[in-house]
């Protein structure tokens, strides 16, 4: 569709670069207007300088709820209204040998950006939206939320929590025709894996990265990588009028990680030829 958001204004939490960027720009592609909320000022001002004066950067660290409620605020201000708000921001906390080396040092700060910021934007967003004839809330969790597994259980157990946080606050702002829906990407290649292995040495962080990525692959149905951009689909969909009646969905975004193992042997079906009639 063309101008799917034409109209509509748009926040997105971490929006500055990897997945969040990448709804930045496909929201104004769609004629949206955007506010990109972020920690990163150099690279948010980059984004809103290539896109135009149909977004505009505003310093955000959504782990300190007044900073959310002021840009939801900013956004009213500035554009006129909210239409959508995407949580996108997160922050993956630190890798270990095993959970039984983790010291939860950066539990807080994990949940505070993780949970608390998704928390925080769902509830400002939903204030303006309340009075206002309703909107879209789109919250981004992990197919680390959804599938168990090891390693960074802090940054699992906050994107669990996203996903059952989303289902409730669907319940309850569904009353003021508030959708609120979740994304679970899985297997997108961003600088969020590498970001989790900063304590280790350059070497080490990328052979596991490496190493990481390669067992994502063989995890995946589908052969292909997924991008920022297939995300960025997901919440264009969330985020429109096609989705008016789904709310309280999560959508793995993974090709098919969650579905279940890839059947890597090929069957290619052979179409039978029935034989001449004498």
């Amino acid at each position: 569709m063309v101008n799917e958001l034409s109209g509509k204004v748009a926040v997105v939490t971490g929006g500055a670069s990897g997945i969040g960027r990448a709804i930045v720009e496909r929201y104004i592609a769609e004629g949206a207007r955007v506010v990109v909320a972020d920690v990163e000022r150099e690279r948010g001002e980059d984004l809103v300088r290539a896109c135009g004066p149909a977004s505009v950067f505003r310093y955000t660290d959504v782990g300190e709820i007044e900073q959310v409620a002021a840009t939801v605020e900013f956004a009213v201000d500035r554009f006129g209204g909210l239409d959508v708000m995407c949580n996108n921001a997160g922050i993956p906390g630190k890798m270990h040998k095993s959970f039984l080396h983790d010291d939860l040092a950066d539990f807080g700060k994990v949940m505070a950006v993780n949970l608390l910021g998704v928390m925080a934007g769902t509830r400002h967003a939903a204030l303006h939206m309340a009075e206002h004839g309703g909107g879209s809330i789109v919250n981004m969790s992990s197919i680390g939320g959804v599938q168990a597994g090891g390693g960074v259980m802090t940054y699992r157990a906050s994107k669990a929590a996203i996903v059952q946080f989303t289902k409730s606050a669907a319940i309850e702002l569904a009353q003021y025709d508030i959708r609120v829906n979740c994304i679970a990407p899985g297997s997108i290649p961003t600088a969020l894996l590498a970001t989790s292995m900063t304590t280790m040495a350059d070497e080490r962080s990328d052979r596991l990265t490496r190493a990481v990525r390669a067992s994502m692959q063989t995890d995946r149905p589908l052969e292909r990588d997924g991008t920022p951009e297939d995300v960025a689909e997901a919440a264009l969909y969330f985020a429109g009028d096609r989705a008016r009646y789904l709310t309280g969905t999560v959508l793995p975004v993974d090709g098919g990680t969650t579905a279940g193992k890839p059947l890597r042997r090929k069957v290619v079906p052979t179409q039978s030829v029935a034989a001449p009639s004498s």
